[in-house]
């Protein structure tokens, strides 16, 4: 998996959830659970896992779910607190544009 990763089918998106589901928990451990941050990224991960969704309207929050996993990027999660710097930025996108369609997924 890599951050340009296309997500043009049903099967990408299964392959990149796999990749997510496998990775999630370890990177939230790695930032901490205690950021705001986190509780978006949770709440992304629901929203992607939800059955109900249509697989093509998952695929940008799996691009942002990649992109936050995946440590090297624009600014490489080694560098301490500045590499997180980016992928708040798209997950906060990501969040945004979503909007009100994630409020149920925040406390499931």
């Amino acid at each position: 998996m890599s951050v340009g990763t296309v997500i043009s089918s049903e099967r990408d998106f299964e392959e990149s959830s796999v990749f997510i589901n496998e990775r999630i928990e370890e990177k939230l451990k790695q930032i901490g659970r205690g950021l705001r941050f986190a509780i978006d990224v949770l709440a992304l991960f629901r929203y992607m896992s939800d059955p109900g969704v249509h697989w093509a309207k998952k695929s940008l929050v799996v691009a942002a779910l990649l992109y936050f996993i995946i440590p090297v990027d624009s600014i490489p999660d080694f560098a301490p607190v500045v590499g997180y710097l980016d992928d708040i930025g798209v997950v906060g996108a990501v969040v945004r544009y979503l909007g009100s369609q994630l409020k149920p997924y925040y406390f499931s």
